[in-house]
């Protein structure tokens, strides 16, 4: 990392775009859009913002990568411990879990990568950096989806019991888990499109600071991003709330073990809530950039923590710790790891 933290120090390697009064044209080798209007300009200077100092740039990159490392090695004992025993192999919860693990793990490599890219690197070639934001934002887009799955299997189970075994199999669950890859394809892939149909050749062997709103720049997939991410905040929260607030009122009516379901209900909201704000971030942080431009950088730093990371580590607790009979094979596992 050179001399001052997140911006190279150099004139010629920091482009006028990052400076208060300078345009996305004028230094990354390609023109620019004539359909480039102020609102695409603002989301752009939110997510460049202003030069850190190297102390803070150093602190914020061994913030991202404890937390990276942490969150992995956990999730690596819990698919570790899911593999060696053949009663989470055929039961659909724990696929389900399984699958949010990996996913997770996923999200978290892609976005500690690039997120270390940008302040070293800083700039890698366009059609490397698209093929790291697909598959990020593949990974980022399935959670909320994959908890939602999750709501509903928990609201099978607890107010449809006798008929959990037949509705939710094996097969079914894993058909389940592709069709949530499908919907995230589904919303993610016309963004590639659209930048190869509209995009110069010339753009995708330029080389960009690597974030979404420099690769897919076209303000039609910014304006197709932002619908997207309305329907789907509307139709979890719809699935979220109503499977849940059923089980609450089913597990009054059974008074059996009501607190433990109550609390389990709390920490998986909790985590569809931070998860969810993931739709939401590109808004609150052009909000949050307008109100407080200096501090920018920090804002971007504190949305990408909280939206794209921390999520991440309550999955272990919820669905890991707090689960009987895995945190019974959890624990053998880590012992048997500890005596080797």
């Amino acid at each position: 990392m050179k001399e001052g933290g997140f911006w190279p120090q150099a004139a010629d390697d920091v482009p006028t775009w990052m400076t208060r009064h300078g345009t996305l044209s004028t230094n990354l080798g390609y023109s620019e859009p004539d359909e480039m209007n102020a609102t695409q300009s603002s989301n752009l200077t939110v997510v460049m913002g202003y030069r850190d100092s190297l102390t803070k740039a150093a602190i914020k990159n061994v913030i991202v990568v404890v937390l990276g490392i942490s969150i992995n090695y956990i999730n690596i004992c819990l698919i570790q411990t899911f593999s060696k025993h053949q009663v989470f192999n055929t039961n659909p919860r724990y696929i389900l879990f399984l699958h949010l693990v990996v996913n997770d793990m996923i999200q978290v490599s892609l976005t500690v990568f690039l997120f270390i890219i940008s302040y070293t690197l800083y700039k890698i070639n366009v059609s490397i950096c698209g093929a790291f934001i697909l598959l990020a934002l593949f990974a980022t887009e399935n959670t909320p989806l994959n908890l939602a799955c999750m709501a509903v299997e928990c609201y099978i189970a607890i107010c449809l019991p006798l008929h959990h075994a037949q509705i939710c199999t094996v097969r079914r669950t894993k058909v389940l888990i592709g069709l949530i890859w499908m919907t995230s394809m589904l919303s993610v892939l016309p963004d590639l499109f659209i930048a190869l149909a509209i995009e110069p050749p010339s753009f995708f062997k330029s080389r960009v600071f690597c974030v979404r709103e420099t690769v897919f720049r076209n303000p039609h997939i910014i304006r197709k991003r932002d619908i997207t991410y309305i329907v789907y905040l509307a139709v979890v929260w719809i699935v979220i709330l109503y499977t849940y607030f059923k089980i609450i009122f089913t597990v009054k009516m059974a008074k059996n073990d009501a607190r433990k379901a109550r609390n389990t209900i709390l920490l998986h909201g909790f985590q569809v809530m931070l998860c969810m704000a993931t739709y939401a971030e590109p808004q609150l942080r052009l909000a949050l950039h307008k109100a407080f431009p200096e501090h920018s950088n920090d804002f971007s730093f504190a949305c990408y923590v909280v939206v794209y990371v921390l999520p991440r580590s309550i999955s272990p607790v919820v669905y890991g710790i707090r689960d009987s009979t895995f945190r019974k094979y959890l624990r053998r596992h880590l012992q048997c790891s500890s005596c080797t």
